[in-house]
C-alpha cells in the first residue's frame, strides 16, 4: 500500500503539533501497534526529547496571546517537522519518491500551521481565555486521534485531513478581517508602549 496517506495526514497534524506527531508515531512504533513507523522515530532520546517539548507546547499552546507568539516561533519547525516526519515514513534514503513525499509532508504541515495560526489570531480577540483552552484540547485531541486512525485507515485519515484542511482554508479567509483588526490592535499596543517608553526615557521637553 501507498504510504503517500500516511505522509498526507502526517503533515497535516505537524502543522498543528509536529511534537505529539513524533511522539505519537514513535510509541506505536516502539510498542509493536505497526511496523510503518521507521526506527528513528522510536529512539529512547527522540522520544524524550518529544514528550518535553509537547508538554511545553501544550502549556503555551493554551495561554491567550503567548500561543500566538508560540506558532510564530514554529512557523520554520513545523513545516520542517512534517517533512522530516514524511521522508522518514517513506523511507529509501535519497530517493525521489522520499524527496516527494518529503516535499507532501512539509507544505501540508506549512499550510495547517498558517490555519492554525491564523485562527488562533482570531480566538485570541475574545476577552475570555477558555476559549483557547478549549480549542487548544480539540487540536490535541484531533491530532492524537486522526494519527492513531491513520495507522489502521491512511486513506480514510488522509481524506478526514483534507477535508479539515480545506475547512479550516475557508474559516480563516471569512475571518481575515477580525484577524487584521486583531494583528493592527496588536501593532498599536506597540507603538504607545515604544512612545511612552520613549517619554519616560526622555521626560524633559526640549
Amino acid at each position: 500500500m501507498s504510504v503517500l496517506p500516511l505522509v498526507f495526514t502526517s503533515g497535516w497534524a505537524s502543522g498543528i503539533n509536529a511534537y505529539a506527531v513524533v511522539l505519537l508515531l514513535g510509541l506505536l512504533g516502539a510498542t509493536g501497534v505497526t511496523d510503518e513507523v521507521p526506527d528513528a522515530l522510536q529512539r529512547p532520546d527522540v522520544l524524550i526529547a518529544a514528550a518535553v517539548l509537547f508538554l511545553f507546547e501544550a502549556v503555551a499552546d493554551k495561554v491567550p496571546y503567548v500561543d500566538s507568539v508560540w506558532d510564530a516561533v514554529h512557523t520554520v519547525v513545523r513545516p520542517v517537522a512534517g517533512g522530516v516526519v514524511a521522508a522518514l515514513l517513506a523511507g529509501h534514503d535519497g530517493s525521489l519518491p522520499q524527496v516527494a513525499a518529503g516535499a507532501v509532508g512539509g507544505s501540508t504541515a506549512l499550510l495547517s500551521h498558517l490555519v492554525k495560526a491564523g485562527a488562533r489570531i482570531a480566538v485570541n480577540t475574545s476577552p475570555e481565555p477558555a476559549s483557547n483552552i478549549v480549542v487548544s484540547v480539540v487540536e490535541d485531541l484531533g491530532v492524537a486521534g486522526l494519527i492513531a486512525f491513520a495507522v489502521f485507515h491512511p486513506v480514510a485519515a488522509a481524506v478526514i485531513a483534507g477535508t479539515l484542511l480545506l475547512a479550516g482554508l475557508a474559516l480563516v479567509i471569512l475571518l481575515w478581517s477580525r484577524i487584521r483588526r486583531a494583528l493592527r490592535r496588536r501593532r498599536e499596543r506597540r507603538e504607545e508602549k515604544r512612545l511612552r517608553a520613549a517619554a519616560e526615557a526622555d521626560p524633559v521637553p526640549r
